[in-house]
């Protein structure tokens, strides 16, 4: 099977997040417009309820299936019975699961409330299992991921407006939303006898996974915990409204944070598999520029947008969501942590073994955010929720770089944090007075202008100081400009 570098595997990925970008961009300025807040706010509430069943359906198999894998690749005989283990434990989980939440449908009362769109949301879990994504993942398959996935996004685009144009139209939205995030998993399924054989293996080995998959189920479970708790507990402890405010504020977090971990959702099954055959430099050299990529883009993405909250929150969302302005502020940042924590647990930390570290960090992680969420979210609603989000992902990361501390101290000639802050510093200071000086009427024209200003600037003068990430990108691109 011929792998592609991960250069092109990047930019494949890069289009599959900037599809990512655009669905969102396209459909929420209208979508939180027709079904204001409390529409908004009860789809996010079922997603976030549906997180929690799909994640114990799919166990920790996501992200260990892509390791399984990738290490076995090369051989069909082997990959395929890997392939059919998990599946297989996935399968009978799912039906466990399904029967759980059909009991939980008809005896929770705030269940009751929704229960068509829990029922209609429920598709994405029998979805994810039979959709195997991680399967290719782990063979490097952006090309078909990203094609497939955007095809899906464009349907769903028309189908949103053709269906939802009242505010009782949020059960629509909420299939819709199912059919653009999994609907494409059906045809994985259909393709899967391209890659692996659909003939029962036989004489399975189930008990090989078990521990591996539990500790990445159990990463799951803090990870869900606090990137989905709050939404769930603003649900049972606020209104929908406060939960469409903070939907409005983690739904930009979101995009931006799908841009900046782009890289490292190509890099886990190639690092994987230097681990598996011990090409440690390549190893290291792979982790510095994902590093530097994280730098590169977090830290210019979480000023711009914590300056331009408000605007951001008028042109996606509208006036009725200015309640989502304070949330995003406090948890923009969170864009830099999770990029960082996501190269150094996902990247680093798993291939080499040492997924129980990343296990403590999260639930480290959840255990704060909860206990937060229950201190912030009765006093401060939206905000409070997105304060236990930021110090999760605070504590998340400083857990995880004192495990790596070692590995970071001997990479820190190789990481340009010096040029990467200069220029942020720079680039702050110029929007700083675009902001305090250059009055614009238009929302859309004020963010349009601010962004080219900034981060025209930013790029100036990282290619200025000759930035080598910066010059990676640029000099290729001059090079063909030149030739024609």
């Amino acid at each position: 099977m011929r792998i592609k570098s991960v250069k092109f595997n990047f930019i494949m990925n890069f289009l599959l997040t900037v599809s990512q970008f655009l669905f969102p961009l396209i459909t929420f300025p209208y979508v939180s417009r027709v079904l204001k807040p409390a529409g908004t706010g009860s789809v996010a509430f079922a997603t976030s309820v549906i997180t929690y069943f799909t994640m114990f359906a799919m166990l920790g198999v996501p992200t260990y299936g892509i390791r399984a894998c990738a290490r076995v690749r090369e051989n069909k005989e082997e990959l395929s019975k890997t392939v059919q283990e998990l599946l297989i434990i996935n399968v009978v989980m799912m039906l466990f699961c399904y029967v759980v939440f059909g009991v939980s449908l008809f005896s929770v009362d705030k269940f009751q409330e929704n229960k068509m769109l829990l029922l209609i949301s429920s598709t994405a879990m029998l979805l994810n299992v039979i959709g195997v994504s991680w399967l290719y993942s782990a063979l490097e398959q952006y090309t078909y991921i990203t094609t497939v996935a955007m095809v899906f996004k464009v349907i769903s685009i028309a189908l949103m407006f053709a269906f939802v144009h009242t505010k009782e139209d949020y059960i629509i939205y909420g299939g819709i939303t199912v059919f653009a995030n999994a609907g494409s998993y059906v045809l994985n399924f259909i393709r899967l006898r391209k890659f692996i054989s659909l003939k029962l293996v036989g004489n399975y080995d189930f008990r090989r996974h078990i521990k591996p998959i539990f500790v990445f189920f159990a990463m799951s479970v803090a990870t869900t915990i606090y990137t989905n708790l709050d939404t769930v507990m603003l649900g049972f402890m606020k209104t929908d409204t406060d939960v469409g405010y903070f939907n409005a504020a983690v739904k930009v977090k979101n995009v931006l944070v799908s841009l900046v971990t782009s890289l490292g959702t190509v890099l886990l099954p190639r690092l994987s598999f230097y681990i598996e055959n011990g090409q440690t430099k390549e190893f290291r050299r792979m982790i510095a520029k994902a590093i530097n990529f994280v730098l590169l883009i977090s830290f210019p993405l979480t000023i711009y947008f914590t300056f331009y909250a408000r605007e951001s929150i008028l042109l996606l969302s509208g006036h009725e969501f200015m309640g989502a302005v304070i949330p995003m502020c406090v948890v923009t940042p969170t864009i830099i942590m999770i990029g960082l924590s996501n190269v150094l647990g996902i990247q680093v930390l798993v291939p080499i073994g040492k997924e129980n570290k990343v296990l403590f960090s999260v639930i480290i992680g959840a255990v704060v955010d909860l206990l937060l969420n229950l201190v912030y979210i009765p006093k401060y609603a939206a905000t409070g929720a997105a304060i236990g989000t930021l110090a999760a992902e605070v504590v998340v990361l400083m857990i995880q770089i004192a495990y790596l501390k070692q590995m970071l101290w001997g990479m820190k000639g190789e990481i340009h944090w010096k040029q990467i802050g200069f220029a942020v510093l720079i680039s702050t200071v110029v929007i700083w007075l675009v902001r305090r000086y250059v009055m614009i009427n238009s929302v859309f024209f004020t963010l349009v202008v601010s962004a080219i200003i900034y981060f025209g600037t930013y790029g100036a003068v990282l290619l200025a100081m000759k930035e080598p990430f910066v010059l990676d990108i640029v000099e290729p691109i001059l090079r063909k400009i030149r030739k024609l």
